[in-house]
């Protein structure tokens, strides 16, 4: 059977014959009482306008693990009299949603409409996502989906063009306490740990209100002779691992953290966003890589060096290893999130890019040309070339750009760091070519 703020798919025949679970035993009875989510569920939200008018449409619920979804579904289906069809996108196939939909149709013909609550919606793959479109166009279910994963990627667009997606939020500390004071009214006494490792136990619960309740459960399970510091606490009980999928939305959103942390030069929540992935087992090359991309993209010649550091921190790691070697990509990363920033290589990379593309094939001008044949010469290849080592100041400010083609400004330094230097220097140079060409 579900627990009371799972996702893990349909209720089963209930066949146990123990006690029932905590979470099973403080399942919400209505919206109301579901915590954490009330900008969906109070007067003003989307599902409680719903439920008022009575009409429901097709949504898909998207969030963390242990934060609703499976009971707003059903508690949505009971408020407006509709009946309940739970399906498990990893459990079910092409055979259940037939089954599914006929039941379906064969209710509506009675007179009963159907909710079809599909979890882990975004397991299905994209034919099977678009079976469903025909029949909820139909009206013949009301598809309510549940999804962890980021639905613009997940779902395919018909499907989200006839669906609400509607977020629900991580569990906050005080939907977390909630659900502790009211495990402890259910069981009538005070769960047996200090203030400070309640605190911790909220926290260790990363917003999962199903781990939570375990969690509490086996507290209440055992004899204490004192309430628990933070420090036992630890010890009695095993801490939730950080929800993080590499190849999906947690990957992606930790990687941006940490990019836009560091481009916004605060090295607090560089390194922050950096021990998430790496507590959270990201391999440490892809972070470098990331690293060191940005070492280029945003820092570039403002701080030469943070290219070095970051192929440094490449070497000492493969060197070294983890946890040893990752220390060097701690120091790329403080290196970059302090450094000078500057985005105008990049900018210049786009710039010079675009030119390239637009001009085609514009050849050089002549007095850049190589001539090792005398016909070359005799066509005017290198003629007037200036060697500039040969030139007053090391400077000839002869013309390299093709002849069809005026001068562009593609790279444009900031005046910031080493790069307020190379702008002076190129500054001189410009001023050099106008003299030269008379301007």
């Amino acid at each position: 059977m579900t627990d009371l703020f799972g996702d893990d798919g349909p209720a089963q025949p209930d066949v146990r014959t123990g006690p029932v679970p905590l979470a099973e035993r403080l399942r919400p009875k209505s919206l109301a009482e579901v915590v954490g989510q009330e900008h969906l569920t109070g007067p003003d939200g989307a599902i409680g306008r719903m439920v008022a008018a009575g009409q429901l449409s097709s949504i898909i619920l998207w969030g963390p693990p242990g934060t609703g979804k499976t009971t707003i579904a059903r508690l949505l289906a009971e408020a407006v009299g509709m009946r309940f069809a739970p399906l498990s996108a990893v459990f079910s196939g092409v055979a259940d949603l037939k089954k599914a939909f006929a039941d379906a149709e064969k209710m509506a013909g009675a007179g009963k409409r159907t909710l079809l609550f599909v979890d882990e919606i975004h397991r299905f793959n994209r034919a099977q996502q678009d079976g469903f479109l025909p029949f909820v166009e139909r009206g013949t279910v009301v598809l309510v989906g549940a999804t962890t994963e980021n639905p613009s990627f997940a779902l395919n667009a018909a499907l989200l063009s006839r669906a609400q997606v509607l977020v629900l939020n991580r569990l906050g500390e005080a939907a977390l306490g909630t659900l502790i004071e009211r495990a402890e009214a259910e069981v009538g006494h005070r769960l047996p740990v200090t203030d400070e490792a309640r605190a911790a136990l909220i926290a260790s619960a990363d917003g999962d209100g199903r781990f939570l309740l375990n969690q509490v459960e086996t507290l209440f399970s055992v004899t204490l002779d004192a309430p628990l510091d933070p420090a036992e606490l630890a010890q009695f009980l095993h801490r939730r691992m950080p929800v993080y999928d590499k190849d999906r939305d947690g990957h992606y959103n930790l990687i941006s953290a940490l990019h836009k942390a560091m481009r916004g030069s605060d090295p607090q929540a560089s390194l922050y966003w950096l021990a998430r992935m790496l507590v959270a087992g990201e391999e440490p090359l892809y972070v470098l890589r990331r690293i060191t991309r940005f070492a280029s993209e945003d820092i570039g010649l403002a701080d030469p060096q943070a290219l070095v550091q970051c192929l440094a921190a490449k070497d000492a790691y493969q060197f070294l290893g983890s946890p040893e070697g990752e220390l060097a990509i701690v120091q790329a990363c403080l290196y970059c999130a302090t450094a000078p920033k500057s985005n105008a290589a990049y900018m210049a990379q786009k710039a010079a890019w675009a030119a390239a593309r637009e001009t085609g094939s514009l050849a050089p001008p002549a007095n850049i040309l190589n001539a090792p044949t005398k016909l070359m010469k005799d066509l005017g290849y290198g003629a007037g070339y200036s060697y500039d080592h040969d030139a007053p100041e090391g400077f000839s400010g002869d013309n390299y750009w093709p002849d069809e083609m005026a001068p562009a400004e593609l790279y444009r330094p900031v005046d910031r760091g080493f790069e307020k230097r190379i702008a002076e220097r190129m500054a001189w140079w410009d001023e050099r070519r106008r003299e030269t060409r008379g301007d």
